[in-house]
């Protein structure tokens, strides 16, 4: 009897779920946040070098001195990593329904995953050494992916789930 609620329950979470709004919203939301914060913290006077910087890991150093081309570049592949976190997150929440139905938990916690994933496998594969920022920021960043980049996702897998 329970196996059979449950499935009607998942059944019924699949049948509303509109895929295509729940990632592009959650990714454009983090896209736009993520970006926001990274200039405001980093860069401030000179903004351009937040997409440049995200242009190293593929172009190298000479992103820094591709100017314009090579900060949209950055901006295009913010974009896409921000659209597969939220393409990740869907496609577990069609298995793990709690994910949609504790959105707020599961979002701060895949927030910190999010986080981790960037600093422990993709900036180590990255064309450029990163050099060690101090503690404080990690820490501000560390927060910034629970409320920024996680809980978006969460949220809009959530919003376009039901």
């Amino acid at each position: 009897m329970a196996d059979s609620v449950i499935s009607g329950l998942a059944g019924s979470l699949h049948a509303k779920a509109r895929p295509f709004p729940a990632i592009f919203v959650g990714g454009l939301i983090v896209g736009v946040l993520d970006l926001i914060y990274a200039i405001l913290v980093y860069s401030p006077q000179k903004p351009i070098l937040i997409p440049q910087t995200i242009a190293s890991g593929v172009l190298g150093m000479k992103s820094y001195s591709g100017g314009v081309p090579a900060a949209s570049l950055g901006v295009v592949l913010h974009f896409v990593i921000a659209l597969a976190a939220a393409t990740a997150y869907y496609l577990a929440s069609r298995k793990l329904t709690f994910l949609v139905d504790r959105g707020v938990l599961s979002g701060l916690i895949y927030g910190a995953l999010v986080y981790l994933f960037m600093h422990v496998v993709v900036l180590p594969l990255s064309a450029v050494s990163h050099s060690d920022i101090p503690l404080i920021y990690k820490a501000c960043e560390f927060v910034e992916h629970w409320f920024c980049v996680g809980l978006p996702i969460a949220l809009s897998v959530r919003h376009y789930s039901r």
